[in-house]
């Protein structure tokens, strides 16, 4: 998985939104993390992993990778903002899919994390959140090349959505 040519590409997609939107001399970090809590909610609610009073299946899983891969978007762009988008040290753990508490411990993982990072604004703070999010990746049983694929062809559909005034 090639993180540096996602950075780039997320790098390519924030200047070009805030360009066309009037945002360059804007902070946008408070509003990145805020986006990031609710697509990693929007995430939850597909797995289904938390609602233990429903006996509803998950959503497919390209549903929930759509989903997985709208969240690494905001995880991309927050490295961006804070200026960690140099690492070549990030990397994907193998898949291990997870289920029911484990995955539920995941997502509670990431969530403490985004806001560690939202209050330190540390590299380090952000390698952790990192960290969390690609094995949460990796527990919902994603390769790093299926992120990767799904994220190129994402980043095609915002650019499209950016085009015709999303």
């Amino acid at each position: 998985m090639n993180f540096t040519r996602l950075f780039e590409m997320q790098k390519a997609l924030d200047a070009h939104i805030e360009h066309s939107r009037g945002l360059k001399s804007e902070n946008l970090l408070e509003r990145k993390i805020l986006a990031f809590h609710v697509e990693a909610g929007e995430l939850a609610n597909e797995t289904r992993c938390f609602k233990f009073w429903s006996s509803k299946a998950p959503s497919s899983r390209s549903v929930i990778l759509e989903e997985y891969v709208d969240g690494i978007h905001f995880l991309l762009s927050i490295g961006i903002e804070l200026g960690f988008d140099d690492e070549a040290a990030y990397a994907f753990p193998e898949p291990a899919e997870e289920k029911g508490e484990d995955l539920v411990k995941r997502f509670i993982t990431v969530t403490e994390a985004l806001e560690e990072v939202r209050r330190h604004k540390s590299k380090n703070a952000y390698k952790q959140l990192f960290e969390s999010c690609t094995a949460l990746g990796s527990a919902l049983g994603f390769s790093g090349n299926d992120v990767e694929q799904a994220y190129l062809e994402k980043n095609e559909v915002n650019y499209e959505r950016q085009r015709k005034g999303y």
